[in-house]
């Protein structure tokens, strides 16, 4: 089949038992068992649960990984995947990653020994320097909130060479356009609140290997510290995924044509989307996925200005999260980044005139005369000063 027609067809059919089209939502918190230690698959909904395990087991299939698991947040995915390294270990981490998995490193593994190095993992140079005693590599492409692209085939031969797990955060690209196995890394993680649920009802993350022994040292940890995802949660992951397909291909076409409007706009310093021309690492981008995702960010002219605009939108809402139906607009600075060290934010280049655009499914030219509008009234309140 065909990735679109996959993603509807993802997962279990229909039910045996009831010819259900819809996956059945098993609220069970334990099972009975036929004798002490003899169960049918099931024994405590901690351990495992009949409905995250059909959704794990469809975005296995999806991502094609040998095993899937489903968490609580992406958050919590990420807890897990850096629980198995040992205290005095270390982890080679993107320097421009999303704040929150710079948070979890520096506010609680360091805590426990955990050493954490990050580098700009597009200079595969630098990052090669950086792999020796390394035992894992985590990467963004493109990352957040600056969308730089990392070759991850190159980045996962070179973590390899030296013995070391890859792990990417596929959150932005989705298996729909973008399948990090397939291209060597070991471990895919997702904030699946994101584009996988996509309706901005769900809080849920997720991790898939590509190595069975992986996924159950995994599966191991999230056992034993619990932090999983209910059924109820589980049930609307599997529907934002099957419509995935569709939802992408409007939300990347509206982000593209918004990319090129900002492009030529005098009130924007610097335009960042993987599917421009002149974007460093588009051939990389273009080479390693289907398309360029639903992420814009740009750098305001004036970042005195950047209150004013944002609160002369109409339909793109600000809000954490990205990823849904809706269109969002975020300050990183100031939200998704705000846990980062402002020198660490400078340095990077996420500054205080940054904008990150999550582009929805509404029409273009809204979305486009949205952003217009908000920038003339910038302008006319410039103008009156």
């Amino acid at each position: 089949m065909r990735t679109d027609t996959r993603m509807v067809h993802c997962g279990p059919g229909f039910d045996a038992a009831t010819g259900a089209i819809g996956l059945p939502i098993h609220l069970s918190s334990t099972f009975r068992q036929d004798a002490p230690g003899v169960y049918r698959g099931y024994d405590y909904a901690r351990t495992a649960n009949p409905t995250r395990s059909a959704v794990e087991a469809a975005l296995a299939e999806l991502e094609g990984g040998a095993r899937g698991l489903l968490f609580g947040s992406g958050m919590a995915a990420l807890t897990a995947l850096f629980s198995l390294l040992d205290s005095g270990e270390r982890v080679v981490v993107g320097d421009d990653v999303y704040g929150g998995t710079y948070r979890v490193l520096d506010k609680v593994f360091k805590r426990f020994g955990l050493v954490t190095t990050f580098v700009d993992t597009t200079d595969l140079g630098r990052l090669e320097a950086e792999m020796r005693g390394a035992r894992l590599l985590l990467l963004e492409s493109p990352s957040n909130p600056l969308l730089r692209v990392t070759d991850i085939r190159r980045a996962s031969a070179l973590a390899h060479a030296h013995g070391c797990l890859v792990a990417v955060d596929n959150t932005f690209m989705t298996p729909y356009l973008q399948r990090p196995l397939a291209l060597g890394a070991d471990i895919v993680v997702h904030s699946a609140t994101k584009y996988l649920g996509g309706h901005s009802d769900l809080v849920a993350g997720a991790l898939v290997t590509a190595d069975e022994e992986v996924g159950a040292r995994l599966h191991a940890i999230e056992n034993a510290t619990g932090g999983i995802l209910d059924p109820f949660s589980s049930w609307l992951l599997l529907r934002g995924i099957r419509t995935l397909a569709v939802r992408m291909e409007r939300q990347q076409a509206n982000a593209a044509r918004i990319a090129q409007w900002l492009a030529h706009q005098a009130w924007v310093a610097r335009v960042y989307y993987p599917g421009l021309a002149e974007q460093l690492g588009q051939d990389v981008q273009l080479a390693q996925a289907e398309g360029a995702g639903a992420i814009v960010t740009f750098e305001l002219a004036s970042a005195a200005e950047r209150d004013g605009f944002v609160a002369g939108l109409r339909i793109f809402q600000l809000a954490e999260s990205l990823g849904a139906i809706e269109s969002l607009i975020n300050v990183p600075a100031l939200m998704t980044h705000a846990s980062v060290p402002a020198a660490r934010r400078q340095m990077l280049g996420i500054s205080e005139g940054l904008i990150r655009l999550s582009v929805g499914i509404e029409d273009a030219d809204d979305l486009v005369e949205d952003l217009d509008a908000a920038a003339r009234e910038m302008a006319a309140r410039v103008d009156l000063r």
